[in-house]
């Protein structure tokens, strides 16, 4: 799929689509469980299926007693492992 194919939500869109408050979207960004596929120039983020899906993957481990530090911890930890950096 090409970058004019990929569909993008702002910010309410995208927090609907997952089931969570805006709010709740605004703080999972904050603290950094979440980030947006894209900023448009005017500084909108913008989410993407895929960003979705995290979202509800973050709402689903925090409901089920997963603190969001923990949450983050675990994405970071991913985030390294599939860059290749664990030639310790």
């Amino acid at each position: 799929m090409t970058k004019e194919e990929k569909k993008l939500f702002q910010i309410g869109t995208a927090a609907k689509k997952a089931g969570i408050s805006r709010q709740s979207l605004q703080y999972y960004i904050m603290v950094g469980v979440v980030e947006p596929a894209e900023v448009s120039d005017s500084g909108r983020r913008l989410f993407d299926d895929v960003a979705v899906e995290r979202i509800k993957l973050v709402k689903k481990l925090n409901k089920s007693g997963y603190p969001l530090r923990a949450i983050r911890e675990l994405f970071l930890e991913g985030r390294s492992r599939s860059k290749g950096s664990d030639s310790e």
